[in-house]
């Protein structure tokens, strides 16, 4: 399969999806992770030029040991638009990297840049799909999309895909390692909250049988069962 994790921010989908896109490399499927913007305007010392720079290296650094590929589009931090721009573009990505899977933010968020990476990816998606649509290549539908779980974006997420992820949960700590963020370096413990939310999902979805877990939601339609009696 081809999986391309889309985030608003470089570390977003790291953070997120990490584990699941690791998963999916070590079985040999061709995994991208597309970040929108660097996210270079948070941190409280380095200029956001600085910054931009350190992230996209921590970006490639982490890419790399997760076994996956990484792009960074050009867009500012904190003011990513919704426009016909940014949806051709990340469409052209779609057409050329063909994925089977979108994996991106869920709706809702306190950042304003993970909800625009939300309806971008959505649009994108269709306009890809869309033959009558003409850009440089041809059109491109991706059948399958989930959201992960990031911890700005649960206003009403509801997870309903628990993946097994113990066998790559030392490989996702130690790409994240990459990121001054991840131990704190920025302000916030996402070290902690990553780890003991792999750890907790494994306890609801597993019991004892897993000792970390990431999960994904399906969008709602796909919930739906059309069935004469129970399932």
């Amino acid at each position: 399969m081809r999986i391309l994790a889309l985030g608003a921010h470089a570390a977003d989908q790291e953070l997120s999806a990490g584990m699941i896109l690791a998963k999916y490399a070590r079985e040999g499927h061709d995994v991208t992770i597309l970040s929108l913007t660097a996210g270079e305007k948070g941190h409280a010392k380095l200029s956001s030029d600085e910054y931009r720079e350190q992230k996209i290296r921590e970006a490639h650094a982490c890419a790399n040991i997760l076994g996956v590929q990484t792009r960074i589009l050009g867009y500012l931090d904190a003011e990513l638009p919704v426009s016909d721009g940014v949806i051709a573009e990340v469409c052209d990505v779609i057409r050329e990297l063909k994925p089977d899977i979108l994996i991106t933010h869920w709706e809702n968020s306190i950042h304003r840049d993970h909800r625009n990476a939300h309806r971008i990816a959505l649009d994108a998606r269709f306009h890809a799909g869309l033959r009558r649509i003409e850009r440089v290549l041809p059109s491109h539908w991706i059948g399958r999309v989930y959201y992960s779980e990031n911890w700005e974006d649960m206003d009403g997420y509801v997870p309903d895909v628990y993946v097994d992820t113990t066998d790559v949960f030392e490989q996702y700590c130690e790409a994240l390692s990459q990121f001054e963020l991840w131990n704190g370096g920025t302000g916030w413990p996402y070290a902690d909250y990553y780890k003991s939310l792999a750890r907790m999902r494994a306890c609801v979805g597993f019991g004892m049988r897993a000792t970390y877990a990431c999960t994904l939601a399906r969008p709602r339609e796909e919930k739906v069962i059309c069935t004469s009696g129970l399932p």
